[in-house]
């Protein structure tokens, strides 16, 4: 296999470093205002959106691409900190957001979608948007 031209890796270098960027500039604005970490609100969010207030432990991991083991290292760390808790039901786990988990939960939305439009939507032309979301939905799929 032929290695990638200086046009492509720049390409390859350029994706990475803006995903990156926007995605620590988005969790540092979460983070500053509320103390939930990217994945803290990861953990929140879908399991408010997807289940609402509950999911079960092995839908949360398929839904963030984490293998249970790190989700559940994740889970006890938030349960730790009164975010959720993890109840046993039949043939699983559901976790469950707490009351201080769905608080930081509901702060923190409004802080993402403004940090979302300000590090990510802001710089791309409406002209644009239609174009770059059905890029990234080829790229997702």
């Amino acid at each position: 296999m032929v290695a990638l031209n200086t046009t492509e890796m720049e390409l390859w270098q350029a994706w990475r470093s803006a995903a990156e960027a926007v995605r620590v500039r988005v969790a540092e604005d979460i983070a500053r205002a509320t103390g939930l970490s990217d994945p803290d609100f990861g953990v929140l969010a879908r399991v408010s959106e997807l289940g609402g207030g509950r999911l079960r432990q092995n839908e949360l991991a398929a839904s963030m691409g984490w293998h249970r083991s790190r989700l559940s290292h994740h889970l006890t760390r938030m349960a730790q900190r009164g975010l959720i808790t993890r109840v046993e039901v039949d043939g699983g786990v559901e976790v469950v957001v707490t009351d201080r988990g769905d608080e930081l939960h509901a702060v923190a939305r409004p802080i993402h979608a403004e940090a979302v439009r300000r590090h990510l939507l802001d710089a791309i032309p409406p002209a644009l948007q239609d174009d770059v979301r059905s890029l990234l939905a080829r790229l997702a799929n």
